[in-house]
């Protein structure tokens, strides 16, 4: 008994320890829409690696710039002939038999060798043409980190204006949890009185158990609503977040931005297309440019010493070597390969051009889209908004008609549904007019500023 009292406070000692420890590890962060963008930018894994991406991009165009630059090197080495090399040369030359060999050894076993080298590149159309393609590069991959900046501003923006719309919801619920709990005490005690039947005590029963079960739902929901925005701003789930900006502070539509006309220029796919034609454009400039010959300077100096013994840094005799020229390449014949990169590149120039025909016919049909689903969710919204105002009106004349006794309590419980019905739909209105903000706003290059 006594081992089992010490293991369970051993247990409940180490989740005490754990509790405490993600306790600490949680942190709290109070947000508007631009702020949670902003911080997704710096934080998010998609983005940190599309900006890993631009910076190897300039990388490789500065390393691709350096082949331009002098080239330089220094090598230094000592070397000891345990055997030192064996020649063979004439006999007779030591007295020996006509066209016979005998074996010598020249040198001496200790050598050392210093040198500088050097080579600059003088002319290549290549090289010239790939530095501007390489910079090209790079700025496509920058566009590149624009555009997943405004998909993911996309999804931050539509999970904040969810979490909104549903904490509003969820506000709304509390109040109608309490409003019917309020009707079913005043109801109990009218029917302990006896003055009214047990089906109307029910039913109103009825009605604050289903809104009590939808409360809850809701709750649980909007947890899935603040853990989906976390995950999108790169946040962990355990943190604690609140939203700073107020619902109807947000303006679902700028005036007048539905009556001008839609411009897809604005749209960074349209600049990733462009620069990527003109990439394309540039990598058939180099395919053609190696027709061309190409010239280079090199240069070298070099120091050497031979001893019988090891003293190769006395003051003795070290014996230089100078080498300067130029060389040029000039290109004759390659079995038509150059041709055939030359075909290959006009190709991918010609497809990225009807890439870019296509995807202008699609980006304007998204827009017009966008605006026309915009314009109806807009509608749909201002619908619902007086459809919800004109059901509270009626549940709340028909509960005074049953307090006078003009009423039944059938007609109470109808006019109860009906508000339910037209609240829920009003909220679904404004999800959805958010979310065609957020889709206009993309689809016309005008999310992020």
């Amino acid at each position: 008994m006594l081992n089992q009292i010490k293991f369970l406070t051993g247990l409940l000692l180490l989740i005490s320890i754990n509790i405490q420890a993600q306790q600490s590890d949680k942190k709290s962060y109070s947000f508007s829409l631009k702020q949670a963008i902003d911080f997704a930018f710096q934080n998010q894994t998609d983005i940190q690696n599309a900006v890993l991406d631009q910076k190897s991009a300039q990388s490789r165009a500065n390393e691709l710039l350096g082949i331009g630059l002098p080239q330089i090197s220094a090598s230094a080495d000592i070397t000891h002939f345990t055997d030192i090399p064996t020649t063979f040369v004439p006999a007779e030359f030591f007295g020996g038999e006509k066209g016979s060999y005998a074996p010598v050894q020249f040198g001496q076993p200790y050598s050392s060798t210093a040198g500088l080298s050097a080579s600059q590149l003088l002319f290549d159309g290549s090289y010239l043409v790939g530095v501007k393609a390489s910079r090209m590069y790079a700025d496509l991959m920058r566009k590149q980190v624009i555009q997943t900046k405004t998909e993911k501003a996309a999804l931050i923006s539509k999970a904040y204006y969810n979490v909104q719309v549903n904490s509003e919801r969820l506000q709304m619920l509390d109040a109608n949890v309490k409003r019917l709990k309020k009707q079913l005490d005043e109801m109990q005690v009218m029917y302990d009185n006896g003055f009214i039947e047990k089906i109307d005590l029910d039913r109103i029963s009825l009605a604050y158990n289903n809104i009590e079960t939808e409360k809850a739902n809701a709750d649980r929901l909007i947890v899935l609503a603040q853990n989906l925005l976390k995950f999108q701003m790169g946040l962990n789930v355990s943190d604690e977040l609140v939203l700073t900006d107020k619902l109807e502070d947000v303006k679902v539509v700028a005036d007048n931005n539905l009556n001008q006309n839609i411009d897809i220029s604005n749209r960074i796919e349209m600049d990733v297309l462009n620069t990527t034609k003109e990439l394309l454009r540039a990598d058939l400039r180099l395919k053609k440019s190696s027709y061309l010959p190409s010239l280079a300077a090199f240069g070298s100096y070099s120091v050497s010493a031979s001893r019988n013994d090891f003293d190769i840094f006395e003051n003795k005799p070290w014996f230089r070597t100078s080498i300067i020229g130029v060389k040029l390449n000039v290109p004759i014949f390659d079995g038509f390969q150059k041709a055939a990169k030359v075909n290959q590149a006009r190709f991918a120039l010609n497809k990225i051009e009807n890439q870019i025909k296509t995807a202008t016919q699609g980006f304007q049909l998204e827009a017009q889209t966008a605006k026309t689903t915009l314009t109806n969710a807009l509608g749909s919204l201002a619908n619902q908004e007086k459809n919800r105002t004109l059901a509270a009106d009626v549940a709340r004349i028909t509960k005074i008609k049953y307090q006078q006794g003009v009423g039944s309590s059938l007609e109470v419980m109808d006019a109860e549904t009906a508000l339910k019905v037209a609240e829920t739909n009003y909220y679904a209105a404004m999800v959805e007019a958010f979310i065609a903000k957020v889709d206009f706003e993309k689809a016309t290059g005008t999310l992020i500023k």
